[in-house]
């Protein structure tokens, strides 16, 4: 269900690099990659020297972005294999940061959400972190009935991965799970759920 007006809907501004900062945490999945080097072309090369590029290949088009990446030469590029070793360098880089560090992250929903979740751990303000969505608008989703989550769901409903009742996706946000929440959808007369729709491409 999409309604205007939640006020749980995440809003991504967009990256705005910071010239001010001592030094610039860019954490990237697949097409994020993009928000980075449009900020160069906008702003110069000068904040690559103090930046450190996480980057994380993903996405339904993939490109060489890991390629145009280094050929910015930042100061430190890595390439995560999957989500949880990026997770584990982040926190590394997080205990390390000091004051003046900006925090950049650009992807998918879901990425977003779950780099956000380390961040607030690490006690950055949420409204200080610069976030811009790039690529699938596939969701990460709770099942509100069994606490279960699902990633880079496209459709409503959706089968649970963990208990799998048909769930309606609603467009209810949950910042501490980087989430959206999953409610069945035909809990009174089981067996009615209507057919799956592309919802989030």
């Amino acid at each position: 269900m999409l309604v205007k007006g939640i006020k749980s809907r995440p809003e991504y501004k967009g990256l705005d690099v910071d010239r001010h900062a001592k030094r610039h945490l860019f954490v990237l999945e697949g097409e994020g990659a993009g928000a980075l080097t449009d900020q160069v072309e906008v702003k110069g090369r000068d904040f690559l020297e103090k930046s450190e590029i996480l980057y994380l290949p993903a996405g339904a088009a993939p490109k060489a972005y890991d390629v145009s990446l280094q050929a910015l030469s930042p100061d430190v590029f890595w390439q995560a294999p999957t989500l949880q070793p990026m997770l584990f360098r982040l926190r590394a880089c997080l205990e390390q940061a000091r004051m003046g560090t900006r925090l950049y992250i650009s992807g998918t929903e879901g990425f977003i959400g779950q780099i956000m979740q380390v961040a607030l751990e690490y006690g950055m303000d949420f409204n200080s972190i610069h976030t811009e969505h790039r690529g699938s608008t596939a969701r990460r989703v709770q099942c509100v009935h069994c606490k279960g989550i699902t990633d880079n769901v496209t459709t409503s409903p959706f089968s649970c991965t963990h208990c799998a009742l048909p769930l309606l996706v609603r467009d209810h946000y949950s910042r501490r799970l980087g989430a959206f929440q999953g409610v069945n959808i035909d809990a009174e007369e089981p067996g009615t759920a209507p057919q799956p729709e592309e919802m989030f491409p």
